[in-house]
């Protein structure tokens, strides 16, 4: 069997580190840096013919950077004739621009999945896509994995209370259903309108949260206006306590001081975005490693083994 080598960009070394650990082999010897104009600089500094090498590269921010980070290195690994390349997305960034929702704009999730495909991606590996559809956009085999197994753990510790899973609107409401199926919970719904990008006004819920924990689950918190104002019409509506619960913590502009703010008693989400301190800002946040769940894809895809029972 061709030896397997695991690679990472700058975004998300900590869980780079993580998952080779896991699997029991040295991170690969690479180096990615900068020119002094900006222009990414990779070189890979051991030999990698033959191998089935896997790229680790959260797109979280510097978005850019990052993903030119991860286009360069698998063109790198390409060019140096590696076997196989998996690029390993614990994040994928522009996935909400998957769609022509106005006049004259781009599907911008479409054009990175084949800027990814072009570079010399023979496959991808990512966890909780803002839509399960965007596997599509991909002509080379995705796992898309989920959260679940390492997000449910913390929920099952509350079992004592009496918990409601909270969909923060309509398009949540399968992801909550599922969650809401696994710990024998009611169901209800946030109904909210829109009015700008990261911008959502709470209109009403949908659903018994009086007296119990409400638990607010979504993919990610981005400017977290969604979550509080969500929590808030849930205490409003007899919730005893909220926690909120999402795979990315993107925590972009005024999301720290929000969450610090808000009725949240709790937030927990996974490290497939470094926090690089937001958890200290903000105490209320409880991160869960995504690297043991990663680790055991890598592994059975290496070993082409079936990652079915991860899709859960």
């Amino acid at each position: 069997m061709r030896p397997v080598k695991i690679f990472s960009g700058n975004a998300n070394i900590p869980v780079a580190l993580e998952i080779s650990r896991y699997l029991g082999v040295n991170l690969g010897e690479a180096t990615v840096s900068s020119f002094s104009d900006g222009e990414i600089r990779v070189r890979i500094d051991e030999n990698v013919r033959g191998s089935d090498v896997f790229v680790i590269q959260s797109l979280s921010d510097p978005v850019n950077n990052n993903l030119m980070e991860l286009l360069v290195m698998l063109d790198a690994l390409k060019r140096a004739s590696a076997k196989r390349i998996t690029a390993v997305l614990p994040y994928y960034a522009y996935a909400r621009q998957d769609r022509k929702d106005q006049p004259r704009v781009p599907i911008t999730a479409k054009l990175v999945a084949d800027l990814i495909t072009t570079a010399g991606a023979t496959r991808v590996l990512t966890l909780d896509l803002h839509t399960g559809q965007l596997q599509g956009f991909f002509n080379i085999p995705v796992d898309h994995l989920h959260g679940t197994p390492i997000l449910i753990e913390p929920l099952r510790k509350l079992a004592d209370e009496k918990l409601v899973m909270l969909s923060p609107d309509a398009g949540g409401v399968e992801r909550t259903r599922a969650f809401a199926k696994r710990l024998q919970a009611p169901l209800a719904i946030i109904d909210k309108r829109r009015e700008g990008p990261n911008q959502s006004q709470v209109m009403n819920i949908i659903g018994d949260v009086i007296g119990r924990t409400a638990v607010i689950l979504d993919d990610m918190i981005d400017t977290a206006g969604t979550i509080t104002q969500g929590a808030a019409a849930a205490i409003d509506a007899g919730a005893r306590r909220v926690v909120a619960v999402a795979t990315h913590a993107v925590l972009s502009g005024p999301a720290l001081d929000r969450l610090n703010k808000s009725v949240l008693d709790e937030i927990i989400v996974t490290n497939s975005i470094p926090l690089r301190g937001k958890d200290e800002i903000c105490r209320k946040i409880r991160v869960h490693s995504v690297a043991p769940l990663l680790g055991e894809a890598i592994k059975r895809i290496h070993e082409e083994e079936s990652v079915s029972s991860l899709f859960i």
